[in-house]
């Protein structure tokens, strides 16, 4: 029995328990009860994209349904590991300074006898901040919404590597049924563009750009323009541009359709490979009509930036936060 310390916490977001739970209680409190006419939670939203902004992630985690749930499976991008599949933790709990979290060691061992899943090295699990930043939040709404500490549902943590398209249906055609058992939530870890020359991403795209052109391009690097700010749109104008276009493409629910965006754009969606998989999750579902068509569409709610770039020297990081209801 191994517990895997909370080692990004007094860096990342607040380890003291009492300041981070009333941080937590306060971006809560900033959204609203009732978005576009639904009430939060939203019944049946069992699968929320959210970013590492704890503000911004508060709209995906305030709709999300944990009435059934009994697991929570916690998708994440590698940041410190190659991996072309996916990978599991060895751990049996995950702490965190509002409560630790059980690991649901059946459901590993589970996924293990697949023969499709690596055990993330101990030092490789700890250092990964992708799933660490969402498990105060996890525990936070665990900890709200079931009173009986009996029924809190267990931890699933999954680290996604560089998967290929084929790759991502596998592990979809994999995680599918597990979508469709109603005691079962799906957490996807991901932030959107990431902007900047630290980033190694500098795309632009001019208000000629019509979608349709985007799709295909449509934009350049400004590193390699002479004029460093442009203002047709200003850079962050262009930046929720192309973010959008990939928020848009999630919502259609194409698997491949998302993947054509980020060719296009290559847009740095962090989490890229873990909405991959659960776009092709939610596909296959389709596809063998164990899904209603009206299902499965991530519908986004919040979208923000960690600033307003307007020079070239300047960089940020996107957050979007959306949820699917099953």
């Amino acid at each position: 029995m191994t517990t895997r310390v909370a080692s990004h916490a007094d860096s990342w977001y607040k380890g003291d328990p009492e300041q981070l739970g009333a941080q937590l209680d306060q971006f809560l409190a900033q959204v609203p009860d009732t978005v576009e006419g639904s009430s939060l939670p939203v019944p049946g939203a069992r699968v929320i994209i959210a970013p590492y902004s704890g503000d911004n992630a508060a709209w995906a985690y305030k709709s999300l349904d944990l009435s059934k749930a009994k697991r929570v499976f916690l998708l994440g991008p590698s940041h410190t590991m190659h991996l072309s599949g996916c990978a599991l933790t060895a751990h049996s709990t995950w702490e965190t300074p509002l409560g630790d979290l059980k690991i649901d060691r059946e459901m590993v061992e589970e996924l293990q006898a697949t023969g499709k899943f690596q055990n993330m090295p101990l030092d490789i699990d700890e250092h990964e901040h992708s799933m660490e930043m969402h498990c105060p939040y996890i525990s936070k709404m665990i900890t709200t919404r079931i009173t009986d500490p009996v029924a809190y549902p267990s931890l699933v943590p999954v680290m996604v590597g560089n998967t290929s398209e084929e790759t991502e249906k596998t592990y979809g055609r994999l995680f599918a049924p597990y979508l469709t058992d109603e005691t079962s939530v799906f957490i996807v870890s991901s932030d959107f563009c990431h902007w900047g020359d630290r980033f190694q991403y500098m795309y632009y795209m001019p208000d000629k750009s019509t979608t349709a052109v985007a799709r295909n391009g449509g934009g350049y690097n400004l590193r390699r323009r002479r004029d460093p700010n442009p203002t047709e749109p200003p850079i962050h104008g262009s930046i929720e541009k192309i973010d959008k276009l990939a928020m848009g493409a999630i919502e259609e629910g194409s698997h491949n359709g998302f993947l054509e965006n980020l060719r296009a754009t290559n847009n740095t969606v962090c989490g890229r490979h873990p909405i991959g998989v659960v776009l092709s999750a939610i596909e296959s579902l389709k596809e063998d009509g164990k899904l209603a068509a009206d299902k499965g569409k991530f519908k986004f709610m919040r979208y923000s930036r960690s600033s307003d770039v307007v020079d070239v020297s300047d960089s940020s990081v996107s957050y979007a936060s959306a949820f699917a209801v099953l």
